[in-house]
């Protein structure tokens, strides 16, 4: 099949890592593509919080006084209610950054939003409904993408691949990308559930009775995630719906009479939780970011922050021999090599992470909180560093195209 189009850098995926990749290649002058296999950015259940780091890169771009007037809401710390007691985790105030908050938005909002500044620079071409279905190859080279359209297959050509379709991608499959593994305990439900305006704020949730529930304000509903034992989903539908739901209200009691409104099973998605990573990110004419080379736990809300700093680092790196037409392997690799630490290492805390949660989860009864949190919490700085790490990530990333 003769190519439809040529562009200089095709993007899988129009999440955001790869909106944003697009959208800061465009602004360098990059012709780049960026394929959305749905028709909209409309997709529930994913994560919503947009932390400082984020903020700040989009200072950066003179776009923050615009994107906050989006409908969103703030939170400058991190609380969970722990067997019935309140305890502060993380305070994000003190950055040094222009936003001290973490803004909570639909993630379609912020779609809509990237892709319309990028679609302001000429260079800047968004595909939705154009669905990757495999790769093209010369000589051991990715030169290309096979696509499928409303109107039917198609191939596009391109000088590289940037794979960011997330944790289940047809780059790093169709790119013999090798995949390790990592075991993870738990699983997630998500779920909505009406709000009211003089519920309480509590952005980690409550964890009592060997469950966890978070509740993300999304103004006038609840984005619910409750955290199970990995496989334990048909047990629970086994259970039944009002076993289910009296749970919901013995963890977060303002919430009687309200999880009626989950009627059915279907009104439940299934996250099945992984953290995983490539061996290497990179061959000849593709690169995998975000999700693609490392998926994300959604413990602390952080994957979409560090799929955006990917997107950034490899603007960084990419955006000049992109442009003047002198890319190489070794420059692929450098975005492997400049991301990777900072990437492992939050993954372990996530891992850590999950190993509580997995402990909480086989103890049913009312849960004493431990002796060592109330400790911890009341260390001076304990807080801040929490909040440090959560809204700005281990590698802060910064606009250097």
């Amino acid at each position: 099949m003769v190519p439809a189009m040529k562009t200089t850098c095709c993007i899988i995926g129009g999440g955001p890592a790869g909106v944003m990749l697009g959208f800061l290649l465009a602004r360098s002058g990059v012709h780049v593509t960026v394929l959305e296999k749905h028709q909209d950015f409309f997709r529930d259940f994913r994560g919503d919080t947009i932390h400082p780091s984020t903020l700040e890169l989009l200072q950066e771009l003179g776009l923050l006084d615009k994107f906050l007037a989006l409908p969103h809401t703030r939170v400058s710390g991190l609380s969970a209610i722990i067997g019935g007691e309140t305890f502060c985790m993380s305070d994000v105030s003190h950055l040094r950054t222009t936003a001290k908050f973490i803004a909570l938005m639909p993630q379609w909002d912020f779609l809509n939003f990237l892709a319309l500044e990028g679609a302001k620079f000429p260079t800047f071409t968004l595909k939705m409904g154009w669905e990757a279905v495999g790769l093209t190859e010369q000589d051991g080279r990715v030169t290309g993408v096979r696509v499928m359209t409303h109107e039917g297959p198609e191939e596009i050509a391109a000088d590289v691949v940037v794979g960011c379709d997330g944790r289940h991608a047809i780059s790093r499959e169709a790119g013999h990308l090798d995949v390790i593994e990592q075991g993870v305990p738990i699983d997630v439900l998500w779920l909505r559930i009406s709000r009211h305006a003089d519920d309480p704020e509590n952005a980690l949730g409550y964890i009592n009775y060997g469950h966890v529930l978070i509740l993300i304000n999304r103004g006038d509903y609840f984005q619910c995630g409750y955290l199970i034992a990995k496989g334990d989903f048909p047990a629970i539908q086994q259970r039944g719906l009002p076993e289910f739901q009296a749970g919901l209200e013995r963890l977060a009691p303002f919430l009687a009479g309200r999880t009626g409104e989950i009627d059915s099973w279907e009104s439940v998605k299934l996250l099945t939780v992984q953290i995983n990573h490539l061996s290497q990110w990179s061959r000849p004419g593709l690169l995998c970011i975000g999700d693609a080379a490392h998926a994300m736990s959604p413990v602390g809300g952080i994957g979409i922050n560090i799929a955006l700093q990917d997107a950034v680092a490899a603007a960084n790196l990419l955006a000049e021999p992109l442009r003047t037409c002198t890319l190489t392997p070794h420059d692929l690799r450098a975005v492997y090599h400049h991301r990777i630490r900072a990437v492992r290492r939050t993954q372990s805390f996530q891992a850590l992470a999950h190993r509580l949660i997995h402990h909480i989860l086989n103890r049913p009864g009312p849960l004493k909180p431990p002796f060592f949190l109330r400790v911890v919490t009341r260390i001076p700085g304990f807080q801040r560093l929490a909040g440090r790490f959560i809204g700005m990530g281990l590698q802060p990333e910064h606009i250097r195209t």
